[in-house]
């Protein structure tokens, strides 16, 4: 990455908070939320910026109306497909003018009220970021329990601080949104990025509603995928305990060899192909799994030389609430973000 010196007019924060919101098939619950956004009084004013990730619904009709309508700063970013969460925040981040930025759901899970509170903690802790998290989480038990198995693994892969909830409900300062946009990756985490780049974090509780509509866009397959965004892209654990664990299995294999040469030299030889065959199964599915762990790394590194695009843009559309005039779009926003 070419990086360019710029004036300090060029990087002065021009709001005092910018809000990223990923719109998936969120058509039933996103007009009520920008309402209640557009309504919020930041000092130092904010903007809104939206990324339809490939709604399948009619969200980008409804993006399209309430871009029209806006009443405080606002972009529209259009993707040209569904490319995840974080690849659609990644795409608002680089958009985020704002000396704070906060990111949320589209789904009124989180009340626009406490969005207030986070900035106002933010803005008194001085902390780069501010997790929020909940006393109780309105999310169905499988969910909770695939996040308490995330965050139990971040803790060991991502050096996570303990007790720290990953949220996507988070306020970042504007050092640490440049930072992470920065990452040109195909397979982008946010958190992992954060926590690669700053440790100057704190947390606030918040409420956390029900869905007002609709369903969970997350499905296990869609968490998997991020377990492995987590998992591979931002450590080499994986391979560290494929190694440790071949050291383990080589010892056994050493004493459990010996037992059986001992055996046959001072006893009759030891009958049994079943436990040999089983032996050899459960040897023969490590190896499996420890080549599939590096064809894993192998292969994500294959995309990204390819330059496998974190998301691409197909339409970039900037307000102000004082002018009813767009602002063409700068020509590198239409390719790969």
């Amino acid at each position: 990455m070419v990086e360019t010196d710029q004036t300090n007019a060029e990087t002065a924060p021009r709001l005092a908070l910018s809000i990223v919101i990923p719109v998936f098939n969120g058509a039933g619950s996103v007009a009520e939320l920008i309402g209640a956004l557009e309504n919020l009084a930041i000092p130092g004013g904010h903007e809104i910026i939206l990324v339809n990730d490939g709604s399948a619904d009619n969200s980008l009709q409804v993006l399209h109306a309430l871009f029209d309508n806006a009443r405080v700063p606002m972009t529209l970013v259009d993707l040209a497909r569904n490319y995840g969460e974080h690849n659609a925040v990644m795409a608002g981040l680089r958009h985020a003018g704002g000396a704070h930025v906060i990111t949320m759901d589209d789904d009124l899970q989180n009340p626009p009220e406490e969005v207030q509170r986070l900035l106002a903690f933010s803005q008194r802790s001085g902390k780069q970021v501010v997790y929020t998290y909940y006393n109780d989480k309105q999310h169905p038990m499988w969910r909770n329990f695939a996040s308490r198995f995330a965050s139990w693994v971040a803790n060991f892969v991502l050096d996570k601080p303990s007790g720290l909830y990953l949220s996507s409900f988070r306020c970042m300062s504007a050092f640490v949104v440049r930072e992470i946009s920065r990452y040109e990756g195909p397979f982008p985490y946010i958190d992992g990025l954060i926590l690669q780049i700053t440790q100057d974090i704190d947390r606030l509780l918040v409420n956390h509603l029900p869905r007002s509509s609709g369903k969970s866009n997350y499905t296990m397959r869609r968490l998997i995928r991020l377990w492995m965004n987590m998992f591979v892209n931002f450590s080499v654990m994986p391979l560290r305990i494929s190694t440790f664990s071949g050291f383990i299995l080589s010892a056994l294999g050493l004493i459990g060899g010996a037992i059986v040469v001992g055996e046959a030299l001072l006893q009759s030889p030891p009958p049994g192909w079943a436990s040999l065959m089983a032996a050899v199964l459960l040897l023969s599915g490590v190896q499996l799994l420890i080549l599939g762990i590096v064809g894993e790394y192998l292969g994500r590194l294959y995309l990204t030389v390819n330059r496998k695009p974190q998301s691409v843009v197909k339409e970039v559309r900037r307000r102000e609430p004082s002018s009813t005039a767009e602002r063409a779009s700068p020509a590198w926003l239409s390719q790969s973000a």
